[in-house]
């Protein structure tokens, strides 16, 4: 047995670089990565079977039409309605301003090095008609909404290499993201509840919805068609009963459920009897509550359906704003149809589905089934960028049309003259009034800017923060890592409780296990598995039910009694009943169909296909079938076939799949893995040999691999980042998991291949320090550069509306020192260095005619890589912003941070010379010199077998597979990688004998040698060094201020205190806390203690300017002396003075 062989493929990559093809990508798995962030926002104008309809098409239906009267006349008078009959996303064009384009399109290049967002625009039919008369439309636009790039929406949709280099993109882009500002912004996928799937819960909360709530309910969150979604839940009563609790524009409410299941359908109290018990007429304990939940609802009085209609709609008229010549009865439909189990529009299958939630509470109290875990993967899903984007249009757009009704209310209730229906102008007036309702744009536009969600129903969602984050760039593994990113939800994140960040069983294979941050976001903020994909599209299951019912489940609400029943679901949708026997025959017979393809594809792939057989205690029993989108799934081996089988994290706990091959027991396993890496995240793919590791070291390398000063990216001319890094000696790794091509990592270099030797020589890499080879130093080792980039606008020089009074330019008073900085533009020329306090532009004023400067306030030397002139949207206005990118230069001094792929994180403590740095046989020197105590409780031996695996590969000129799991006890690393070395002539586990560089003998002992991949990290000494003598101080208390940037003073508190007590040299708190803090000088009264009281007075002799110091209290000059004090101590004395409560010194000479 022998590893994959690994290839460095410079050739076919160079050849590719150079010719970059039109037809295809090099790496299609980047593509598929980020496809549900592309997918889900197609979905807005493409979704559904057939993708006919968008979500912004099912958005306006459920929004329906606005209704309001004019109170003229007989009853309510005049009718008007209005709604919203088509919307439409242009793709990004110039505005109608700009006259000078010869294309119109605009390409994210530009808006990114324009710092402008990336926008389409947005338009909308109105529609409206007074009583039945004709409909009316007018076209209105609703502002410049952000489009995703490489999205449906984008100028840059299908592009490939080719046509992406032409328009200043990598040849690889795979978008997924939106540019607002010039910014690269990410809607991050959410964890939220799986959709239409009841859920058991036991919560101490519960009781505080009233005196006989008890701690068990059952919740459902219903989605719509357009993916807004509703949450119902039914309470248990400690007298017998339930309720339904519901939210309503961030209001709760709770409704009886016999009212709402006589209002759903015309039943008898015996009909729902039967319903709830399913034939079981043998549990006392149930049946008793339900007979007590029939009684309790006698009190109501209402027994017909519309009795129970009308109660609810005279109750939530008010709440639900419907119009005003709505019946009670229409009232309370439209709350059944708009709050009630809302995924469903049959109202018999809302009130099968309301008594399986009672049947299931009922169940839960009496301890036949366990709660479901909200916290498991099994009972969640991801809430995509593109419906959430989809929701917040939809509510924007509701906002709007309720506003025009407020107005016109407004209008007919103040009896303003000119409102006249039958008139189309009054209505245009009104649309005018109601403008700033209409810009959605700059609304999506700050949403995408801040993350928060400004919003009036909450969206069902448990925060209102923290929907977007930045694509940093700071090196491809971490701009990769963001789209692969799940959070928990910002509210988990306040919680006390650990449960929450728990990894779980149920999460393998759809969230990585390694890949989560070792802070306060542990747990909170996963990442998928490489393999998981999220379904973003709904599946064709129009024939499932009629698959279903040849398989024998029945339709039959209430089966024969005596039978063991469970229920078989379909997104929600109680389609029939079977026994718990048949039902496991159905769910194999379901499989197999939709492996195979059989029954002409009535079973997709991507249905979920969950069977709970029946236990005591466990869950609750039933199929449940899903083919709803935002779901995980992911591919495994179907083993009765081989071929690939997709499977979900609600079927996968009462699945038998194995992972290797000897873990498979016939007639048990029913699925195998691809792969034993499937478990594992891209960045956690990319570890090598993370099997030898242990686990929080690789936790460590996910965090610290995005942390790297590698290649954000091959088009960094095109770029505007605030900061960017970049490391100019890239290498590919010798040692490689397969992953790494895959995923075209080789684009984007991450680190170096260092040689490497274990060994304590100086003394200087103790406590994980680490020592650099200073001619490696001087060959560019580890060697980089960061862009930052300074915008300047002279537009904010003037007041809005003034003329341009600033331009840039040098006049003829510039002195000589400008000019050799800047030309005669006034801007600064490319490659000149710039110092602190040198200009970087120059403008002129026409008010006084003289030449202003800018001033370059960075504290390093920055090179002028790259300067932009940002004109206006109209193309035509004088040049009033410009960018300018600087580089500044970063070689690897002493402090700086390294580490290697397994963890082992170190600074450099010393640059060695190379004349004594110890040497190997065949003349070889480390780059790298680290301290064997690195190793022994750190325990990564994954380190050691990449030293002896490089080593290899470079003597021979090969690549090493990384691939984890690939190892075992029968074939080890050490033998394989050993036996390469001897067949190159080295030693076999990896030993040298090395010479002392500096006496020349030779070590008493053999010293591990080898090639580690070393990557430098961000955190960098000139980043974080701060030195202060004097400086700003804080007005109130005197103060140094805090802030490297502000040049503040370092924070010296009380652990620091602690520490020079403890140490002997108390004095040194004196110069520490004030001396060198807020020294000052205090008159104190030495009769009296007060330092509060001293005054400066004037003395008798009034020709004189001299003044004395008088006590008041004392009324005399006498006694008083001055003293030093920290300034902060008078401070609180004067406030302590403010209160009634006097301080006192007791002075000595």
């Amino acid at each position: 047995m022998a590893p994959p062989i690994a290839k460095f493929n410079t050739l076919e990559r160079e050849r590719i670089f150079k010719n970059p093809s039109d037809k295809s990508f090099q790496t299609p798995a980047l593509q598929e990565m980020v496809a549900p962030h592309i997918e889900a926002f197609n979905a807005l104008t493409e979704f559904g079977v057939g993708k006919k309809t968008g979500l912004l098409d099912l958005a306006l239906q459920d929004i329906g039409s606005k209704v309001v009267f004019d109170q003229r006349g007989s009853g309510l008078g005049n009718k008007l309605s209005f709604w919203v009959d088509e919307i439409t996303l242009s793709k990004p064009a110039l505005s109608e301003k700009e006259r000078h384009s010869i294309t119109r399109q605009i390409y994210p290049t530009e808006a990114r090095e324009r710092l402008n967002t990336y926008k389409g625009k947005m338009q909308a039919k109105l529609a409206w008609r007074v009583n039945d008369g004709p409909v009316v439309v007018e076209t209105r636009d609703l502002g410049q909404v952000p489009v995703m790039i490489r999205s449906n929406r984008c100028n840059l949709q299908g592009a490939f290499p080719k046509e992406l280099i032409k328009h200043h993109e990598e040849s690889e882009e795979f978008g997924g993201y939106f540019l607002v500002n010039g910014i690269e912004k990410l809607i991050r996928l959410l964890i939220v509840p799986r959709r239409n799937h009841v859920i058991a819960l036991i919560r101490g909360s519960f009781t505080n919805r009233g005196p006989t709530y008890s701690t068990y309910g059952t919740a459902i969150r219903c989605t719509r068609p357009d993916q807004t979604s509703q949450t119902n839940t039914v309470h248990y009563l400690t007298d017998g009963g339930s309720m339904l609790r519901f939210a309503w524009r961030k209001q709760e409410y709770l409704v009886p459920t016999m009212l709402i299941l006589k209002a759903l359908i015309d039943t008898s109290d015996k009909e729902i009897f039967d319903s709830v018990m399913l034939g079981d007429l043998e549990n006392t304990f149930l049946t008793d509550r339900v007979e007590l939940m029939l009684r309790s609802f006698k009190s109501y009085n209402l027994h017909t359906r519309e009795q129970c209609l009308a109660y609810l709609g005279d109750k939530f008229r008010v709440v639900m704003n419907f119009p005003e010549d709505f019946t009670d009865v229409e009232v309370g439909e439209g709350l059944l149809r708009k709050i009630v189990l809302v995924h469903l529009k049959d109202n018999r299958d809302k009130f099968n589905l309301l008594i399986f939630m009672i049947r299931k509470v009922y169940a839960l109290v009496a301890g036949e089934c366990s709660p479901d875990n909200p916290d498991s993967p099994a009972h969640q899903e991801v809430l995509l960028g593109g419906h959430l984007y989809g929701s917040i249009i939809k509510e924007k757009i509701e906002d709007w049309l309720n506003g025009i009704r407020a107005q016109i209310n407004q209008d007919v209730r103040r009896k303003i003259a000119g409102v006249d229906f039958l008139n189309n102008q009054y209505f245009t007036k009104t649309l005018q009034k109601t403008a700033g309702l209409q810009d959605i744009g700059q609304k999506m536009s700050y949403f995408l800017a801040t993350g928060n969600l400004v919003s009036n129903t909450g969206l069902d969602l448990q925060q209102a923060t923290g929907y977007t984050i930045v694509a940093e760039k700071l090196n491809f593994y971490r701009f990769l890592a963001h789209f692969r990113c799940i959070h928990r939800g910002s509210f988990f994140a306040e919680l006390k409780t650990t449960t929450v960040r728990k990894l779980l069983p149920e999460a393998w294979g759809f969230l990585c296990p390694v890949h989560t941050p070792d802070g306060s976001p542990c747990g909170l903020l996963n990442h998928l598995s490489h393999t998981c994909k999220v379904i973003t599209q709904p599946a064709d299951v129009s024939r499932l039910p009629s698959v279903l019912a040849s398989l024998g489940v029945s339709q039959t609400l209430v089966p024969a009694r005596g039978q063991k029943t469970v229920v078989v679901q379909l997104d929600g949708r109680i389609v029939g009943y079977c026994t718990s026997d048949e039902a496991k025959k159905v769910a194999d017979a379901l499989r197999h169909y939709k492996v195979s393809g059989a029954q002409g594809g009535a079973v997709p792939l991507d249905v979920e296909l969950g069977y709970v057989p029946i236990s005591h205690g466990g869950q609750y029993p039933g199929l449940y079938i899903f083919s709803s989108p935002a779901r995980m799934m992911r591919p495994v081996r179907y083993l009765a076939n081989g071929k690939t089988d997709m499977v979900g994290s609600f079927e996968q706990v009462y699945m038998e799949i194995a992972c290797m091959d000897d873990e498979i027991r016939p007639g048990e396993s029913t699925h195998q893995e691809l792969a034993p890496t499937s478990m594992l995240s891209i960045l956690a793919n990319l570890t090598p040999y993370s099997d030898f590791n242990q686990s929080p070291r690789n936790m460590y390398q996910c965090q610290m691999g995005k942390q790297a000063m590698g290649t954000p990216a091959t088009a960094i001319k095109y770029r505007t980042d605030n900061k960017m890094y970049r490391l100019q000696t890239g290498q590919t790794p010798i040692v490689r998991p397969a992953l790494h091509s895959t995923y075209g990592m080789d684009g984007f270099p991450n680190g170096m291949n260092a040689v490497v030797a274990v060994i304590s020589y100086t003394g200087y890499d103790m406590e994980d320090a680490m020592i650099l080879n200073k001619s490696a130093h001087e060959r560019g080792f580890g060697y980089g550069s960061i862009y930052k980039s300074e915008i300047i606008d002279l537009g904010d020089l003037r007041i809005r509306g003034e003329p341009i009074l600033h331009h840039f330019g040098l006049g003829m008073d510039a002195p000589r020192s400008w000019r050799e900085k800047l030309d005669r533009d006034g801007l600064p020329c490319i490659g000149v260095t710039l110092k602190e306090g040198d200009p970087i532009c120059a403008y002129i004023d026409d008010t006084t005619g003289k030449t202003s400067i800018k001033k370059y306030k960075g504290m390093e030397e920055g090179i002028v890589d790259e300067v932009r002139l940002l004109g206006s949207d109209s193309g035509d206005s004088e040049l009033q912003k410009i960018h300018i990118k600087l580089r500044i230069t970063r070689s690897p001094i002493i402090g700086d941070k390294f580490s290697s792929r397994h963890g082992q994180k170190g600074v450099c403590s010393q640059k060695w010379p190379s004349v004594d740095m110890p040497f190997s046989e065949s003349g070889i020197q480390p780059d790298v010199i680290i301290n064997p105590h690195a190793f022994p409780s750190r325990m990564t031996i994954g380190m050691f077998v990449e030293s002896l695996a490089a080593k290899s590969g470079a003597l021979h000129g090969i690549a090493q597979d990384a691939t984890p799991f690939t190892f075992n006890e029968t074939f080890t690393a050490a033998d394989y990688f050993g036996e390469q070395l001897k067949a190159a002539g080295y030693n076999y586990h990896g030993n040298e004998p090395m010479y002392s560089g500096i006496t020349g003998e030779e070590f008493k002992v053999d010293i591990y040698l080898g090639v580690v991949y070393y990557q430098r990290l961000r955190h960098m000494v000139s980043d974080k060094y701060q030195v202060r003598t004097t400086g700003p101080v804080h007005n109130l208390t005197q103060q140094p201020v805090k802030g490297r940037k502000r040049a503040g003073g370092i924070r010296f508190g009380e652990m620091e205190r602690d520490s020079l007590l403890a140490h002997g040299v108390s004095y040194l708190l004196q110069d520490r806390l004030m001396n060198c803090s807020d020294y000052s000088l205090c008159n104190v009264c030495t009769k009296c203690g007060s330092i509060t009281s001293p005054i400066s007075t004037h003395t008798s002799n009034s020709l004189s300017n001299v003044r004395e110091i008088e006590c008041r209290a004392c009324a005399t000059a006498a006694g008083i002396d001055q003293i030093a004090l920290p300034y902060v101590f008078r401070y609180l004395a004067t406030e302590l003075m403010s209160m009634g409560i006097k301080v006192t010194l007791k002075t000595k000479p």
